[in-house]
Formats: C-alpha cells, structure tokens, sequence
C-alpha cells in the first residue's frame, strides 16, 4: 500500500507528505468526539455506525473510481483485509463510540488514544521494529500527554468502569488490525483499500444494528442526521484516507505516534461544545503531545 511512493520519495519529502496529512487526520479525528452523542441520540449506536461507515465506503470507493483507480483486489490480500477490518473498523467504532457515551467525550478520545503505545509495542514485539532513542522519548512524550489529560479524568473512569474497558478494547483493536494491514504490504491505494474495509465492516455492524438496535423505523431529527453524516463523510471518509495513507509512508510505531495530537483537539472540541474542563494540565500535555511529534516527523527532516 503507497510502497512505491513511499520507497521513491525522499525522507524529507516523505515527512512533508505526512505532515500535511496528519493535520488533516488530527482535524478531521479530533472533531468527531463531541458529536457522537448527538449521533446516537436517536438511534442506536450500530445503527449510527452501520449508516456512517455505509455513506463513507460509498463516498470513498465512488470518489476512488473517478479518480481512475482500479476497485479489484487480488484475492490472496481479502482474508488479510477482512481480519484487519474486523479488529479496526469493527472493534474500535463500536467500542470507542460506547466508552464516549459512559464518558465524557474528551475522556473517551484520550482512552482512546492510547493506540500508539500498544502500536508501538506490538510493532517492536510481532514487526522487530527498532525503537531508536528518538522515537522512545517521542513514545514516552506521548504517554505523558496522556497520563496528564486521564488525571482529570480518574473519578470518571471509577464511575464508569466499562468506558475505560471499552475505550482500551478499542484502541489495541485499532492497534492490532493496523498492524494487520501493514504487514500484509497491499498494493492498492488509500482510497481503494479504505473504501473497502468501510463497506466490510458495514456488514457485521449491520447485523448487529439488526439484533441490538432500534427495532423500529423512523426519520431522526435533523441534529442526528446532520451529526452522523458529518461523521460520515468527515472522520470516516477523510479521515480514514488518509490514516491508511500515513500507514503506506511510514514505520507502524511513528504511524501511530503521530496520532497523538487528535485526543487534544478533541478535548478542545469537548471544551468548546459541551464546557469540559480546559486548564493547566490539558496545556501542559499539548506541549508534550507536539513536542513528540516534533522529535519524531519534524526534527529528523533538519539533519
């Protein structure tokens, strides 16, 4: 997946590429949380997902078509891609969207979020990895930012002990089926690779909004359509784009790593649209958070 480009293309431009997609992934991400309880206001929340990531995989694999990209893929890569799918777009959009309804928003990103240190460790586990010195004080920068966003956070996590459960289910499940893919060197595009993981995983999702879900039709209000087709089009489509493509660039440890950055704007997301907290603490890990990516995309580039 992207190999070619990624093995023809300089390392300074190779970390330009990436930072110009991790901001949109950061924007696109970290604007999600605050509105997944709109999304699920009204309907359940496999019948939110089973709608999102149907609309995002449509969207996606339509705009990879006019594009010229080819949809077909070798059938040796599907058992791979339907693995992955499972543990990614499965586990981590049920699991995540339920710990940010038994949590506070900005809460459930930072549980979250914590992919990039079971990335980081099952990438130096399954993948042999190095972690240089670089990159372990970028993980260990990382980790601080949020160890200081949970502190506030410890009373609601005793509360509500199955958000934190979930919210960890979801992040090493996001861990473990990017690792998944990246193993497996797929050669097809961003596009082409997400959109069809999007409509995979609308299958099961669906099945579930079947058994769990509302068990009765009905036409939402307009708050809950616009939320969940925000959510669609925004972090499902955009987002997961160009996730896949940061994955194509870069090792699965500095992928993961780059991430860092979402649970801060999701916390200031959460402070803007529902007044969760914002102080001292929530800035001193923003500087921790962007110091790591400095230390690991950004500083390598001036050698």
């Amino acid at each position: 997946m992207n190999g070619a480009l990624a093995a023809t293309a300089t390392p300074e431009a190779t970390r330009r590429r990436a930072l110009v997609l991790l901001v949109v992934l950061t924007l696109a991400w970290g604007s999600t949380w605050p509105l997944l309880a709109t999304a699920v206001h009204e309907v359940s929340v496999w019948t939110f997902r089973t709608i999102s990531v149907t609309l995002a995989g449509v969207v996606v694999l339509g705009f990879a078509r006019l594009r010229g990209h080819s949809l077909a893929i070798e059938r040796r890569h599907w058992a791979r891609i339907c693995t992955a799918t499972f543990f990614y777009f499965v586990l981590w959009n049920v699991a995540s969207t339920y710990a940010a309804i038994l949590l506070p928003s900005g809460q459930a990103a930072v549980i979250g979020f914590t992919m990039p240190l079971w990335s980081a460790l099952l990438s130096w586990a399954v993948l042999g990895e190095r972690l240089g010195a670089r990159l372990v004080v970028g993980i260990a920068l990382g980790a601080t930012a949020v160890l200081l966003l949970m502190v506030p956070s410890f009373e609601a996590y005793a509360q509500a002990p199955a958000g934190l459960a979930l919210g960890l289910v979801a992040a090493i499940g996001w861990a473990i089926g990017t690792l998944i893919i990246k193993r497996g060197n797929i050669a097809v595009s961003a596009l082409v690779l997400t959109g069809w993981q999007l409509l995979i995983s609308a299958l099961p999702t669906a099945l579930g909004a079947f058994v769990l879900g509302d068990g009765v039709w009905f036409v939402p209000s307009w708050q809950s359509i616009a939320a969940i087709a925000y959510i669609g089009l925004v972090p499902m489509a955009i987002g997961n784009v160009a996730w896949f493509a940061i994955v194509g660039i870069l090792p699965v440890n500095v992928a993961g790593l780059s991430v860092v950055a979402v649970p801060v704007v999701a916390m200031l997301a959460g402070a803007v649209v529902h007044g969760e907290p914002l102080g001292a603490i929530q800035l001193a890990a923003m500087a921790c958070s962007f110091s790591a990516l400095w230390l690991v995309l950004v500083r390598p580039a001036a050698r």
